[in-house]
């Protein structure tokens, strides 16, 4: 049986890899993008992202675990996919924007933070997940 500071290193893991998602995901959206202010936008939740997963590495790396240094599979297979479906109006890029950071950047990440998480880590997601959430109303708001 897994030792409770195990559960939390996997499940932090899992949690790292949506944030590497979210980081090839931007990459992707910003290269598309023509308007210089929204890019730029984009690129600061770009780099809230890069900023979350390597608090989430040192986080792990301090439990004793080694921390995933990519998407994994499961990540990979969804990015090619969305990468196919790319859209071209800005509009669009916001809406699959607005998609990635509900979906993946807040709903199951939210999954995670009802595991097995330490105060410490769960802290450190809870906070994580809330700039999630105001990325996710900045982008709401370029649509509306």
């Amino acid at each position: 049986m897994q030792n409770e500071k195990d559960i939390v290193i996997k499940e932090l893991n899992a949690f790292l890899q949506g944030q590497y998602m979210g980081i090839r995901a931007y990459e992707h959206l910003i290269a598309k993008l023509e308007d210089p202010e929204i890019k730029k936008e984009f690129q600061s939740m770009q780099q809230d992202h890069r900023l979350h997963a390597a608090m989430v590495s040192e986080r792990i790396q301090t439990l004793g675990g080694m921390p995933v240094n990519n998407e994994g599979l499961t990540g990979k297979i969804q990015g090619f996919i969305s990468q196919m479906m790319m859209p071209e109006s800005t509009e669009n890029i916001i809406k699959m924007a607005i998609k990635g950071e509900d979906l993946y950047g807040i709903q199951l990440s939210e999954e995670i933070v009802k595991g097995d998480l330490d105060p410490e880590s769960k802290n450190m997601v809870e906070s994580i997940i809330d700039t999630d959430r105001r990325h996710l109303d900045y982008l709401k708001n370029l649509v509306h």
